[in-house]
């Protein structure tokens, strides 16, 4: 295969993801219980993924790789013969200090305590204070010191406000100032003196305009992190079953669909449960509706927690409820909606008008090889149907022989009164 082909083959299983969710009408009775119509979406986790990206380690090594780009700029000033190595190594000294500074603050959780946890006027307070004593050390190291004071002032705008940010340079420009009349102090040079006037001017001008003008692209960014909060927030809503709070039906088959091609093109087992609430139109009739929406609720909080952050729980429709268990054997699947019907069982519920238990039977399989998906939620379903004319509250299991050998499956009962 060659490079345009696989780049082509992974494009289309890029767009695959999430895709085809009504890709198999699963019976005429279950079409019946058609719930939501939303679209599928991303993967789980999506609204916290700025904050992660804004925790991770290579994000704190931005500012030093800005360190190394002002170190790069000294190195090549000492090779032109403009400042001594004595420059250099105090460059890199205070770099190393910084670096060592900051890292041991963060690795003590420091900035656990600061608003903004990357420390950004911290760090922004002591590069400009470095970039100014290279700067006393070394007068001819003012031509970096202008833009390189710029690339500090950018790295915090975003976390700065505006004030705050102007009064960073306005701190700024009375150091230079102080630092240029040490220098006619200690030299009594005109010529020099005249020029760093001129810098300082120049920045006095400059500097607060580029906070000002920075100011509209912060608010951007404010309103682009707003707006991007949102949209995770729908995404997120447009992916969980508006009563029961688990996954809806389009996402937990879309789930589906994307597991079985995962497991045909890697070979790792994949098991499905179908789970429904034993006797539910009694539940409705005895406590009403409402109530009967709040057995749901429950269940479906009791269902999530039994289940392991890899699984995929949803809601199908009506009181039927999905599990799929992505890399995992039969065995431990069963285990785990063995787990769920204890408890089912188990749960106190509170409501004095639910005059019998709520329990749950759950039929569960493992995927075959090249089978389609409705054959594999048929299995499952078939098994779920053996447990409720079994006599419900158990879990019954379709052990499959083969590829398309549906028909011929093993059916293993368990018992209502523990785990296989």
């Amino acid at each position: 295969m060659g490079f345009r082909d696989l780049w082509d083959t992974l494009r289309a299983r890029r767009r695959m993801r999430f895709e085809n969710t009504d890709a198999f009408p699963m019976s005429e009775e279950l079409h019946e219980l058609e719930p939501s119509t939303h679209s599928p979406q991303s993967e789980l986790g999506v609204a916290l993924m700025l904050r992660r990206r804004m925790d991770r380690p290579r994000t704190r090594m931005v500012p030093v790789l800005l360190c190394l780009l002002y170190l790069a700029c000294v190195l090549v000033y000492f090779a032109l013969g403009v400042v001594g190595f004595s420059t250099v190594l105090v460059v890199a000294a205070l770099i190393a200090l910084l670096v060592v500074a900051f890292m041991g603050l963060f690795y003590l959780g420091v900035h656990e305590h600061f608003a903004d946890r990357q420390m950004r006027l911290p760090i922004v307070i002591g590069s400009a204070g470095a970039l100014l004593l290279v700067f006393y050390l070394e007068p001819v190291t003012q031509i970096a010191l202008a833009p390189f004071l710029f690339v500090v002032m950018a790295y915090g705008l975003f976390t700065l406000s505006r004030n705050m940010a102007l009064a960073v340079c306005v701190g700024i420009l009375a150091v230079y100032g102080a630092i240029s009349g040490l220098h006619y102090a200690q030299d009594e040079n005109a010529a020099l003196l005249r020029l760093e006037v001129l810098h300082i001017v120049s920045l006095a001008l400059a500097l607060p305009a580029y906070v000002l003008l920075m100011g509209r692209v912060r608010m951007l960014h404010r309103l682009l992190q707003k707006k991007s909060s949102e949209v995770r927030s729908i995404t997120e809503s447009a992916r969980r079953d508006a009563l029961a709070g688990c996954l809806n039906r389009r996402s937990v088959l879309a789930a589906l669909e994307e597991q079985k091609q995962l497991a045909d093109e890697s070979g790792i087992p994949l098991c499905l449960a179908v789970v429904d609430l034993d006797h539910f139109k009694r539940i409705n009739d005895e406590m009403g509706h409402l109530e009967g929406d709040e057995v749901l609720r429950t269940f479906a909080k009791l269902g999530q927690g039994a289940v392991r952050a890899d699984d995929f729980f949803g809601r199908y429709g009506g009181e039927e409820f999905l599990v799929i268990f992505p890399a995992t054997p039969l065995l431990p699947a069963l285990n785990t909606c063995e787990r769920i019907r204890v408890q089912v069982e188990s749960h106190a519920w509170e409501n004095p008008r639910l005059r019998g238990r709520v329990t749950v039977s759950i039929g569960v399989t493992q995927y075959v090889l090249g089978e389609t998906a409705l054959e594999f939620f048929a299995r499952a379903d078939a098994a779920m149907y053996m447990a409720k004319q079994g006599g419900r509250n158990q879990v019954v299991v379709q052990e499959p022989v083969g590829a398309g050998s549906a028909a011929n499956d093993e059916e293993v009962q368990v018992p209502s009164h523990g785990y296989f």
